[in-house]
């Protein structure tokens, strides 16, 4: 009895290392990505705003649209653009830009030329890990990415020398601006955009296993999180958008759609209740699916992004901007 006790544990245990390698691998590590995939990425820019990649290829080919890399803490490069306000004299800001999961710095060009055409900011728009042009091993879900927006917030405001910059992100890059939020960041960032962000990466994988592979128990999360951390150096749980948002007392614009079924809209609440600190707005975009609140309602999206930055510069002006 011992005996069988003792090979059935050892053949769970195996199971669930197993287990833990092959979900951390298909989270993190997706054989299509980078490079492989701009192609696909270059039509999901123009589906979202048509002629989008057209006008970064212009703005390319005039020397304006430019392309800039770092190396980060593990040595691996990584890219990203930067373009001008459409009237450089006159900048309002500076925009650092935040893609998705399975993304690039091409998809959310709708963002781009929204703050720089519309808006008159300068932008920045990098490729996270293991995405676009960026080296790196696995995605790291927007939590060890916050390290790397930490790098080019220093150098775009060494390019651009402005004292207001914002940070905005959509799904995973909503989530890394989250994180962001929380650390010890300069003067001149002075708030942030968060689109259908998830509230942690332990409770967006959990929703995701259980609607893919309901048969598969959700213990297998925590052998998952011990081969990130082996591999890729963080546990799930440190993921979590609330206790970073805890630390935040800069304003920040709240964004999900109602009709989300990819990251849940009760994320929205449990992010934007976990920042206790500092001014917050919150829009629910009704009717709108996952990453689609701009798509569905462009006029609307522009509008309160914009008086959202009005609104801190003129908290900012007035000295109530921590009240």
């Amino acid at each position: 009895m011992k005996k069988l006790l003792f090979f059935g544990l050892l053949a769970l245990s195996l199971s669930s290392c197993l287990g833990g390698k092959f979900m951390a691998s298909y989270a993190l590590q997706p054989p299509v990505h980078g490079v492989a995939d701009i192609e696909r990425t270059r039509q999901k820019a123009d589906s979202l705003l048509p002629g989008s990649t057209a006008w970064y290829d212009d703005l390319k080919a005039q020397g304006i649209l430019k392309d800039v890399w770092l190396t980060d803490d593990e040595g691996d490069k990584i890219h990203a653009c930067h373009v001008p306000a459409a009237r450089p004299d006159q900048a309002n800001g500076t925009a650092i830009v935040v893609h998705g999961y399975g993304d690039n710095h091409l998809v959310f060009l709708y963002l781009v030329r929204m703050y720089r055409d519309q808006f008159n900011y300068n932008v920045l728009f990098p490729d996270l890990q293991y995405h676009g042009y960026s080296e790196g091993d696995a995605i790291q879900m927007g939590w060890l990415d916050r390290l790397d927006i930490m790098k080019w917030i220093e150098l775009a405001h060494d390019i651009y020398k402005d004292d207001f910059m914002v940070l905005h992100g959509v799904s995973m890059g909503a989530a890394a601006v989250m994180f962001t939020s929380g650390e010890d960041l300069p003067d001149y960032v002075r708030c942030f955009v968060e689109d259908c962000g998830y509230n942690s990466v332990r409770g967006q994988f959990k929703k995701e296993l259980k609607e893919t592979y309901s048969f598969i128990p959700s213990d297998i999360l925590n052998s998952a999180s011990i081969v990130t951390h082996k591999k890729h150096g963080w546990y799930f749980s440190e993921a979590d958008c609330s206790k970073a948002l805890a630390k935040c007392y800069k304003p920040m614009l709240f964004i999900h759609g109602d009709a989300d079924d990819y990251v849940l809209p009760d994320n929205l609440l449990k992010n934007y209740n976990a920042k206790t600190h500092g001014y917050k707005e919150m829009w629910v975009a009704e009717g709108a699916v996952h990453a689609n609140s701009y798509a569905k309602y462009p006029e609307e999206y522009t509008r309160r992004v914009c008086n959202f930055l009005k609104t801190v510069r003129n908290m900012i002006e007035d000295g109530s901007i921590y009240d």
